[in-house]
């Protein structure tokens, strides 16, 4: 009887084996062949859309949570200087108050979020994405080429901008205090992590 038990779990272990190895294999095949659509125009479907989404969002969240924010981000300078940055580098992609589509935001597969219309990212999360980038999607990381100080204050004029008009939008970038090239000459300690961000 005993005998009889392990030579049955040897032939389960043996055709699970033989299982992975065919899946593997035949997974293996699809991506020499190319059989996988990658172009921006062809949207994923629903179960590689699923798991590249819960992959990406569950990586920020665990890579985001021991940030340090910063106690300033209401500070009006510190606003004033993230509405330069973000309308030089950021309105591109990711639109702004009475913004029409460009023709970059419109090509970008997943497509940049809209951010004149809030995100649910939290802020230690807005600055992780912002330093670090998104892989296959477009998304830059800008901390190569700016620093913590930079990107937090980006992130301060995302807590403002779903709230502005076009008006009130297009006033806050025009009054910037000076463009970030100016800003980053200021700062040293360019590629430096900072205080905020312990993840590397």
């Amino acid at each position: 009887m005993r005998h009889g038990q392990i030579t049955r779990n040897r032939l389960i272990a043996a055709g699970v084996g033989s299982g992975l190895i065919l899946i593997l294999g035949v997974a293996w095949l699809l991506v020499y062949a190319g059989a996988y659509n990658i172009a921006a125009d062809a949207p994923h479907t629903a179960p590689v859309y699923w798991l590249l989404n819960t992959v990406r969002d569950r990586s920020i969240a665990v890579r985001a949570s021991s940030v340090a924010v910063p106690t300033d981000l209401g500070d009006q300078k510190r606003i004033a200087d993230g509405a330069g940055l973000y309308g030089e580098m950021c309105s591109g992609c990711h639109l702004a108050p009475g913004m029409e589509k460009t023709e970059i935001s419109q090509g970008l597969y997943p497509r940049a979020p809209d951010l004149s219309k809030g995100t649910d990212l939290t802020h230690r999360q807005e600055f992780w994405v912002i330093k670090h980038g998104i892989k296959m999607t477009g998304m830059a990381a800008w901390g190569v080429t700016h620093n913590d100080t930079l990107i937090w204050d980006m992130v301060a004029f995302l807590q403002k901008l779903p709230h502005l008009t076009p008006a009130q939008y297009q006033a806050a970038v025009k009054s910037a205090p000076e463009s970030h090239e100016e800003m980053m000459k200021d700062m040293p300690g360019m590629q430096s992590d900072g205080h905020g961000d312990h993840h590397n």
